[in-house]
């Protein structure tokens, strides 16, 4: 298999890289805590997962050949990214850590991992990348295509999740940082909340290459 250190250097430029996927951790851990934040991160990683089995089987193709399903695809992300950062926008400020801890409660891990399972699985642009990146670092001569497509793909799926991890904790001590602090939550919910909105306008007019 050629060069896995390339590989890792090109997969962590692209998980530094600010997008929704880092947006949507760090807004779920600043408000809705570590649980959440880290179950988010799992879905993100079930659906690199899937991304990585659909860019063995040559998903990509089918963008080629039928562009409406990359649109397809293309406006559902761009709606449901529309639909978090609007729910950012209008969440409810808390006043106390007591609240903040009350109203995570009302989440479950299950709708956490559906997050950011939606977020990255309605992106047909994680699903270019891998079918772009992965052939790049695999070679016939080194043993059956697909194996080398399971390696790297766990590997992808790994190292995206101690970077979505890490995102994660970062949140949880935003919002320890800001929970007391009405102005600061405000803020940060503008902020998230644009992000994404901003994210799904420009996931509208993304083309193929």
């Amino acid at each position: 298999m050629a060069e896995l250190w390339l590989f890792l250097m090109a997969l962590t430029v692209a998980f530094l890289l600010p997008g929704p996927d880092m947006i949507v951790l760090l807004q779920t851990g600043a408000r809705r805590g570590r649980g959440a934040a880290l179950a988010t991160a799992v879905g993100l990683g079930i659906a690199r997962g899937c991304h990585v089995a659909l860019a063995a089987l040559g998903l990509s193709a089918l963008f080629k050949t039928a562009p409406w399903t990359f649109d397809l695809v293309r406006l559902a992300g761009a709606a449901y990214l529309m639909w978090i950062g609007f729910q950012c926008l209008r969440t409810p400020l808390w006043s106390s850590f007591e609240e903040r801890e009350a109203q995570t409660g009302k989440h479950s891990g299950y709708q956490a991992i559906r997050r950011g399972l939606l977020t990255n699985l309605l992106n047909p642009k994680a699903l270019l990348f891998c079918s772009v990146l992965l052939p790049q670092f695999i070679a016939p001569t080194s043993g059956p295509v697909l194996e080398q497509f399971a390696i790297l793909g766990v590997v992808l799926v790994s190292v995206g999740f101690l970077f979505d991890s890490a995102y994660a904790l970062v949140g949880v001590a935003l919002g320890r940082w800001i929970q007391r602090s009405p102005s600061a939550q405000r803020v940060q919910q503008w902020l998230f909340g644009s992000l994404l909105i901003g994210f799904a306008v420009r996931l509208t007019f993304v083309q193929q290459s």
